[in-house]
């Protein structure tokens, strides 16, 4: 299995960060490659984005930061994405995100996914600038 983990340095305090991010409408506003635009469909939530629709749902844990993203072409083959918010000594944040590559994806698809997230997360810093 072929992971890849991203982190970016935030300039707001962890609550902060962690409030935006476990917050499912919020994601259009930084994920704009993965989120194009979020539906809701009954109590369920679908992505749209140039591959197609997807569910999704945030598992979050403000105890331990934890925002896991788990998304799926179906309700019953969804995987998840882990990520987790860490606040540091000087009242910044530091977001981590592990890309996970799928057995059906290439090696230039899982490239071009980590390259969408390093783009995503450079405008999740600007955010939080």
């Amino acid at each position: 299995m072929q992971t890849v983990t991203k982190t970016v340095h935030l300039e707001a305090d962890r609550d902060q960060v962690f409030n935006f991010l476990s917050n499912i409408e919020n994601l259009p506003k930084w994920a704009t490659s993965f989120c194009t635009e979020l539906k809701r469909e009954g109590d369920d939530y679908k992505v749209v984005n140039p591959g197609g629709e997807l569910y999704f749902t945030i598992e979050a844990d403000n105890e331990t930061g934890v925002v896991d993203m788990i998304a799926g072409p179906e309700k019953e083959q969804m995987g998840a994405w882990p990520a987790r918010v860490m606040g540091l000594p000087d009242g910044t944040s530091l977001f981590a995100f592990t890309l996970i590559k799928c057995p059906e994806s290439s090696d230039e698809q899982f490239a071009q996914t980590c390259a969408s997230i390093d783009a995503e997360l450079g405008a999740l810093n600007k955010m939080f600038a």
